[in-house]
C-alpha cells in the first residue's frame, strides 16, 4: 500500500463512487461501505477494493464495516461518512416512518458511523474523518427533514472534536451544493431549466480529499459547480456573563 486506507459509506455510487476512484488512482486501499451489494460489489472489484454490505442505521454494520478494514489492511487512515437519501416527506405528507428512515441513514448513520470508527482509531493515534452534509444544512432546503438532518451534521462536526483530536483524529464537514448523482437523476432536467448547475462527482471527491488531507478539524467546508473547495468561518457565538 502506498496510500491511505479509506473507508466510504454510500461508496456504491454518486460521490462515494468517485471518492473511491480518487483514492484507488492515488495508491490508496479502499472499503466500500453500502447496502446495495451489486453496485457496491463492481465499484469495490473497479478499484481492487474490499466491499462490505452495511446499513449505515445499523450500528452493528457500522462496526462490521471498520472491524473488516482492520482486518484486510490493519490500520484505517480515512473515513468518509458518505451515505445519506434524499427526505422521506415534510410536514405537509408526515409520517413517523417516513421521517425515521431519513433520520436513520442521514443522521444516525453518522453519528454510529463515528461510534464505530473512533475507538480504533483513538488506539492507532492517527485518523481523518469526513462527514457529508450539505449545503442545505447551512442555510435552508424545501427538503425539510433532508435540511434538518444536515444541520444536525453541521453540528455534530463542531461539537465532537476535542475529545478526538487529543488521539490525533481529524473530524470536519463537507457541504456540497447541487451534485449530479442518482439521487437527483429524474430533478435534472428541471433543476438545470431553472439555470441551476450541478458538479460533477469527481469535483467533490476532489473537495474530500482536500479536506480529508487539511489539517485543521471541526471545520464546515462548502463546494459547488465551479468553485474549489472552501471553509465556512463559525458564527460569533458569546455566551452572556456578568
Amino acid at each position: 500500500m502506498t496510500g491511505p486506507v479509506v473507508l466510504i459509506t454510500g461508496g456504491a455510487s454518486g460521490i462515494g463512487a468517485a471518492t473511491a476512484r480518487r483514492f484507488r488512482r492515488r495508491g490508496g486501499s479502499v472499503v466500500i461501505a453500502d447496502r446495495d451489494t451489486i453496485r457496491g460489489t463492481a465499484v469495490a472489484e473497479e478499484v481492487g477494493g474490499l466491499f462490505v454490505a452495511t446499513d449505515v442505521g445499523e450500528p452493528a454494520d457500522n462496526t462490521r464495516a471498520v472491524e473488516a478494514t482492520f482486518d484486510t489492511f490493519g490500520r484505517l487512515d480515512d473515513v468518509v461518512l458518505n451515505a445519506g437519501v434524499p427526505g422521506r416527506c415534510g410536514l405537509h405528507d408526515f409520517t413517523v416512518e417516513d421521517y425515521r428512515d431519513t433520520m436513520r441513514t442521514n443522521l444516525d448513520g453518522v453519528v454510529y458511523g463515528l461510534h464505530a470508527c473512533l475507538p480504533r482509531m483513538r488506539r492507532q493515534g492517527h485518523g481523518s474523518i469526513v462527514v457529508l452534509a450539505s449545503i442545505a444544512g447551512l442555510g435552508g432546503s424545501p427538503d425539510l427533514f433532508y435540511a434538518t438532518g444536515k444541520h444536525a451534521l453541521v453540528g455534530l462536526v463542531r461539537s465532537a472534536v476535542l475529545s478526538p483530536a487529543a488521539h490525533g483524529i481529524r473530524i470536519n464537514a463537507l457541504c456540497p451544493g447541487l451534485v449530479d448523482t442518482p439521487a437527483l437523476a429524474e430533478h435534472r432536467r428541471a433543476l438545470r431549466a431553472h439555470g441551476l448547475r450541478l458538479a460533477d462527482p469527481g469535483a467533490i471527491a476532489a473537495a474530500v480529499e482536500t479536506v480529508l488531507t487539511d489539517p485543521g478539524t471541526g471545520g464546515v467546508w462548502t463546494v459547488q459547480d465551479g468553485q474549489p473547495a472552501a471553509p465556512v468561518p463559525p458564527p460569533e457565538v458569546r455566551l452572556a456573563s456578568g
